[in-house]
């Protein structure tokens, strides 16, 4: 057996040395990968190794592969999706969750896990300004945080209609209605899937010109209901960042056998900063919400966040029971109780850390200087002759589309080559989308190292782009 003392612990203080070179020098390297997928797949395309190598020869052949093919995700000046940064502290948090190497499944093998992620699950619920009753469920990220949700849904519904799906299935249970925006986020309808609910027998729900439900067409939705409802709003739509009225849609659910649901991956942080909190103003009314960690909180990834109002349905739809599992006293929160994962690694510790370190207040700054740096951002651009902001820039998504003044078609493809351009240059990272049936450039703000002069480094270089592509058509 090897000593504490064997050589190849020492290789964990390579891999902190690499990490932190590469952490300290994101933002010098051009926000993009330097090799593509195919390029990147051709050259690691060996055969399977027959002899192991040295611990320091496989981390270090681990870097020289990966490394070309990285995007600059923590950089300061990447806006192509809604990812947060992973701060350093988090990453260190998570580190050592790794080193320690926990499996959080229950409060017996891991009472630290454990008491992190309870302590954690408290400060969430009070900076999101959520009921201090409900259940937390540390998930991988938003997808299963959302599917979380909505299995807890499913069974309360059914249960009230005297159905119990958790122990019959879904077959001749009485039928849900699931009412969803037209712009709700796909993996929504990725749990909808893997429940049973399906992803195309939903009830849509009419949006306006930012993709919020109508308050009207979802009480004329409601009005054809005739069993158990799940409503599924949505905060922050993922191009306009804009919140459905969630406060109206619970009093229309008022009296009926319905759950709502707030799919809210990044725009449910808005309740914690003052500037933006009216935005969410209702979204309490909720039955269950769900987020990411690592979007606004940059905590690193695996980390999103399964909030329920309704703990007993939250726990009887997840639980994992077994007689060689300990029992939770009534008074004790067991991780597994709350996630479909038995053994898993302990999430908490990076929670825990992020929101010791960065505070309420710490928090609420962020959110409140992403959301100005994306406004001054939108305004910059829209300035330029052709270029048209789409969206009413309410938090930190802005979305733009350039040959606004050509036709739609030429249009599309200024953008589209616009974005081409400005990833060759490679100053920032940005991204496309179809919104509306056309082309846009889509902004998001939301990595914890972004200041306002990389935004206008930013915007230099796309302007510059925009007029290249503009003299090139």
């Amino acid at each position: 057996m090897p000593s504490h003392t064997d050589r190849s612990f020492d290789v964990l203080a390579a891999a902190h040395a690499a990490a932190r070179r590469y952490r300290q020098s994101v933002g010098d390297r051009p926000q993009r990968p330097e090799l593509d997928y195919a390029t990147l797949r051709a050259g690691a395309s060996v055969a399977t190794p027959e002899q192991g190598t040295a611990a320091d020869e496989t981390i270090a052949a681990l870097i020289a592969l990966a490394e070309p093919g990285l995007n600059a995700m923590t950089g300061p000046r990447f806006f192509g999706w809604v990812i947060g940064g992973s701060h350093p502290v988090g990453v260190a948090a998570d580190w050592l969750a790794s080193a320690w190497g926990q499996n959080a499944g229950n409060h017996l093998a891991s009472p630290s896990a454990a008491v992190a992620e309870e302590v954690a699950a408290r400060w969430l619920l009070d900076i999101l300004a959520l009921p201090a009753s409900a259940s937390v469920g540390f998930a991988t990220g938003a997808t299963m945080a959302n599917f979380i949700c909505l299995a807890a849904a499913r069974s309360l519904v059914l249960e009230r209609a005297n159905w119990d799906v958790d122990a019959r299935g879904l077959f001749g249970a009485p039928e849900i209605d699931v009412l969803i925006g037209d712009d709700a986020h796909v993996t929504v309808f990725v749990g909808l899937r893997l429940l049973g609910l399906g992803q195309e027998r939903v009830r849509r729900v009419a949006t306006d010109s930012q993709g919020r439900i109508v308050a009207d067409a979802f009480r004329a939705a409601l009005d054809e209901t005739k069993g158990p409802v799940i409503a599924i709003a949505q905060a922050g739509q993922l191009n306009t960042g804009a919140i459905d009225p969630v406060g109206a849609m619970a009093d229309a659910l008022v009296g009926r056998n319905a759950w709502l649901h707030v799919d809210g991956a990044f725009g449910l942080w808005a309740r914690a900063a003052p500037e933006t909190a009216g935005l969410a103003a209702g979204v309490e009314k909720a039955d269950s919400w769900a987020t990411d960690g690592h979007k606004w909180l940059q905590t690193p990834y695996d980390t999103g966040y399964a909030i329920v109002r309704h703990a007993q349905a939250h726990r009887r739809a997840m639980a994992t029971a077994a007689s060689y599992l300990p029992s939770a006293g009534v008074d004790e929160r067991d991780p597994a109780h709350y996630v479909p994962e038995l053994s898993r690694r302990a999430r908490g510790f990076a929670t825990w850390a992020i929101i010791q370190h960065l505070g309420r207040i710490g928090i609420a700054a962020m959110v409140a200087r992403h959301c100005k740096i994306a406004r001054n951002m939108a305004q910059r651009l829209a300035a330029e002759d052709g270029v048209a902001l789409v969206n009413e820039v309410t938090l930190n998504q802005a979305i733009l589309r350039f040959g606004a003044d050509r036709s739609d078609e030429e249009g599309d493809a200024l953008t589209r080559r616009t974005i081409e351009l400005a990833l060759q240059d490679g100053t920032c990272f940005v991204g496309g989308a179809l919104w509306r049936g056309r082309w846009v450039m889509r902004l998001s703000v939301i990595g914890w190292s972004t200041t306002k002069d990389d935004a206008d480094r930013s915007v230099d270089a796309l302007l510059d782009a925009y007029r290249k592509a503009r003299s090139e058509s």
